[in-house]
């Protein structure tokens, strides 16, 4: 089968189309035909060398965490998902590929009225949000939730799905952001290149941060006392947590049936739509990535699967 491999670290000339043995599936897993999959930042971090301490991998390697496409394949543990399902999934590696074995656990049945461009797009956003809203910040209705990044491909989606759980939500975004995240349903949008958030929000339940740097420093000031400073990005400082006596960590995801049934419900229910900036070939993965760490993009890049 066709899959665009990492040959090494370095930039997207390491970046390779390849023939590959088509995986079989284990017991617990299914056999996913990929119709696409997405780029995401996680992925161009693994291919710079950013995580070679953390996650060591072997090359040639087949990146990717989500993909979408029909069921081929199952493991004979599997009940849940039958041959010909119409899935999406999430995953650590292996979606640039024309076939995926996945857990079944990290696959879902695909939101009606999807494609498989749109339910690719969601996999990671949805899986992101509901474990930073709702497994580690324990959004309750009428909290005040911060959301830094509010326009980018994850950002939007939490915002939709902090809304969907009656949070009163704020975002920051620049350019043509601001009007996707007022689309979105975002409360209140700071322009962050021309309004300085410390001076406009105060007293925030959750600030979840998906920029780091400068922005997750100056967010302690703007987290009420016994609230709490979510990281996607970097770790928060625990002694500025503790002189603001607010709770401050970094969280990372795992993908789950339950998380993704969750969001599938959002979307089915109007709650939850899908951002996509370009559909590229998986062949064009290196130009996807490319694109995809320029950054200033509203929505997902997709690489459709042939």
């Amino acid at each position: 089968m066709k899959a665009i491999q990492f040959t090494g670290y370095g930039n997207s000339d390491v970046i390779k189309l390849s023939e590959v043995e088509k995986p079989a599936p284990k017991a617990n897993e299914v056999l996913i035909r990929v119709a696409a999959t997405t780029v995401n930042p996680m992925e161009i971090k693994v291919r710079s060398g950013f995580f070679k301490n953390q996650i060591p991998i072997n090359f040639p390697y087949t990146p990717g965490a989500d993909a979408a496409g029909t069921v081929e394949a199952i493991g004979n543990e599997v009940s849940r998902i039958k041959v010909g399902d119409k899935v999406f999934a999430s995953t650590f590696g292996g979606t640039y590929a024309e076939y995926v074995a996945i857990k079944a656990d990290q696959v879902a049945a695909i939101p009606t009225g999807l494609n498989f461009n749109e339910a690719a797009a969601l996999a990671i956003p949805l899986v992101t949000a509901y474990t930073f809203l709702i497994e580690e910040g324990n959004v309750q209705a009428g909290q005040k939730i911060l959301i830094h990044g509010a326009a980018g491909a994850v950002g939007g989606i939490m915002v939709q799905m902090a809304k969907a759980l009656g949070a009163y939500v704020i975002g920051t975004a620049s350019g043509n952001g601001v009007d996707l995240v007022k689309a979105l349903g975002a409360d209140e949008i700071i322009d962050y290149k021309k309004q300085d958030f410390t001076q406009l929000v105060k007293d925030a339940d959750v600030v979840i941060d998906l920029v780091g740097g400068e922005t997750q420093v100056k967010s302690f000031d703007v987290v009420k006392k016994g609230g709490l400073l979510l990281s996607a990005v970097m770790p928060p400082s625990a002694e500025l947590a503790a002189q603001k006596g607010i709770s401050a960590r970094f969280a990372s995801s795992e993908a789950s049936y339950k998380k993704l049934e969750y969001g599938r419900q959002l979307v089915e229910q109007g709650k939850i739509k899908t951002e996509i900036a370009q559909v590229l070939k998986l062949e064009e993965a290196a130009a996807a990535q490319d694109l995809v760490s320029k950054g200033g993009l509203n929505g997902k890049v997709v690489l459709a699967v042939d």
